[in-house]
């Protein structure tokens, strides 16, 4: 027996047994990293997307679908934007499943950059808040179906007013036909109304 050739096997031998080991440290880690991912990061990193391909569909607890693309992303919900929808605001809650391109699918799991601290605190409420800030009219559509409209009056820490009146209107004490408290956990998303004038 030589014992060259045995050494020279037995090193081989330990580097491929080392780099093994090494794949599945790796591996490991990456599982790991990826069990700290959360639906936001993902949902952060499909913003500037290629537009050339088709965009995510978002399948809500409502039983809508939607196709838009992601424009923002704060603490517990995504602004979304696409085609005759216009300007949508949708609580994480309300998200059923999104489908996506392979290639945003694992763009998505890459670790995401520093998120900013201000966007990571914006709840729906703050986003509601606005709302009732800019006199903005909105269809709120709910968990079961049933759509909303009107304009948000106020926001609590968990819930909103709405005056309700017809779409495209503003609101005009004369026109709002009644109000509704409505839990956040009941919205599934809000439509901004772009064609009605603020009041």
């Amino acid at each position: 027996m030589r014992w060259d050739g045995f050494f020279d096997d037995l090193e081989v031998q330990l580097a491929s047994e080392w780099e093994a080991e090494r794949a599945a440290l790796d591996t490991e880690a990456e599982r790991l990293r990826l069990s700290r991912v959360a639906l936001r990061e993902r949902l952060s990193m499909l913003q500037g997307r290629d537009r050339d391909v088709s965009p995510p569909s978002f399948d809500l607890a409502d039983g809508t679908v939607l196709s838009a693309e992601v424009t923002g992303v704060g603490a517990d919900w995504v602004a979304l934007e696409g085609g005759r929808s216009g300007a949508i605001v949708v609580p994480f809650a309300s998200i059923a499943s999104i489908g996506l391109p392979h290639v945003d699918v694992l763009r998505s799991a890459r670790p995401a950059n520093a998120s900013s601290t201000l966007a990571n605190r914006m709840t729906l409420g703050f986003v509601a808040r606005d709302l009732v800030r800019r006199r903005v009219a909105v269809a709120v559509h709910l968990m079961h179906g049933r759509v909303l409209a009107g304009t948000i009056d106020r926001a609590g820490h968990d819930h909103l007013d709405l005056a309700m009146h017809e779409p495209g209107t503003p609101r005009r004490a004369s026109e709002v036909t009644g109000h509704r408290i409505v839990p956040f956990s009941a919205v599934a998303w809000i439509r901004l109304d772009a064609g009605a004038a603020p009041a």
